[in-house]
């Protein structure tokens, strides 16, 4: 019972990260067509975010001496990579071809917990993925604008790895009696973050004065700073703690592929708050991720077995005749 209101709230969590990051576009588009540059309307997303988490990061400064390796990669791969590398592959390639590349990233997630973590990976879960990719490359229109840069095509890819590294990082920093905390590792996670990104961005360029005016959110006129803050809090600080601790109360595979509706619900944003066009074989792409996200999270990752789980815990869970599904909260209880 504990195990399945367990993976129902971390389903809970998933989805809400997914309609937090989906919400973003919806806000820092109105921005971008007031006059600020992509790459600075990022970096505010970032530093402000960092600025807001400074009390959580001081407050767990221990975690600078224990996981120092998993700060900076969160703050490479899961903050900065991923912004990086999308902006700069929209920059070469269509947007829909981007974005698509870019959440191929559960894919990736189950080769990696199947291949490099040598753990189990569900039907369920590779069915989801496929149906989930289907569904996306309809919801952003992939043949619409379909052009070939290498380049473009390899930093989307790289966008792609780096959202990995949000999946496998998120759910590495909770193993052990080594744990960190999920929003100790957010809060200096964007700090590193915010540091790459104002050597990429150089916001001392900005025009800042674009923040005390305001911007056209479908033809209604809305204050720039209240699309900032939204960005700032829900589309960032809020997205990446529901996100992180989503990772730990599912696994990175199932998380991943939940994570697929941010597409599907910035389409939707779009095209209610900014009067977009929705086409059909968007309506239907949407459609098939849902399906493949359900998919997905309807059945538990296997437990592990031979070495994987050796461990004393689930070992005498093994000898005492317990089922799977009790054997694998036992297993997740002892790790």
């Amino acid at each position: 019972m504990q195990a399945s209101w367990g993976r129902n709230a971390g389903l809970g969590l998933a989805l809400g990260s997914a309609f937090a990051f989906g919400g973003s576009g919806v806000a820092a588009k109105p921005l971008i067509e007031a006059g600020l540059d992509p790459l600075h309307v990022v970096w505010l997303r970032v530093a402000g975010s960092a600025l807001i988490m400074l009390p959580v990061a001081w407050r767990h400064r221990d975690l600078v001496r224990r996981r120092p390796a998993l700060l900076l990669g969160f703050g490479l791969l899961a903050v900065a990579g991923v912004q990086a590398c999308y902006f700069a592959a929209i920059s070469r390639i269509p947007v829909g071809v981007a974005l698509l590349i870019e959440y191929l990233a559960p894919a990736l997630v189950l080769g990696w917990v199947r291949f490099v973590q040598r753990r189990p990976v569900t039907r369920a879960a590779a069915v989801g993925v496929v149906l989930a990719v289907v569904g996306l490359a309809c919801v952003v229109e992939v043949w619409s604008g379909l052009t070939f840069d290498a380049l473009g095509l390899l930093l989307a890819l790289g966008a792609a790895c780096c959202q990995v590294g949000y999946f496998v990082l998120s759910d590495h920093g909770g193993d052990g009696d080594n744990a960190a905390d999920p929003l100790g590792v957010i809060a200096y996670g964007l700090l590193v973050g915010t540091a790459v990104l104002t050597v990429i961005a150089r916001p001392w360029s900005m025009d800042f004065s674009l923040l005390g005016g305001s911007a056209s959110m479908g033809g209604t006129a809305v204050p720039a700073g209240l699309l900032l803050a939204w960005v700032v809090l829900v589309a960032t600080v809020l997205a990446y703690v529901t996100g992180v601790v989503s990772v730990r109360k599912l696994s990175p595979q199932v998380a991943g592929v939940v994570a697929c509706l941010e597409a599907v619900i910035a389409t939707v944003l779009a095209w209610v708050l900014l009067r977009e066009h929705l086409s059909a074989p968007q309506i239907v792409g949407g459609a098939v991720v849902l399906i493949g996200a359900f998919i997905a999270q309807s059945q538990a990752p296997k437990a592990p077995s031979g070495p994987v789980a050796s461990g004393s815990v689930v070992a005498s869970a093994a000898d005492a005749g317990v089922t799977d599904e009790e054997r694998l909260s036992v297993e997740r209880a002892g790790t």
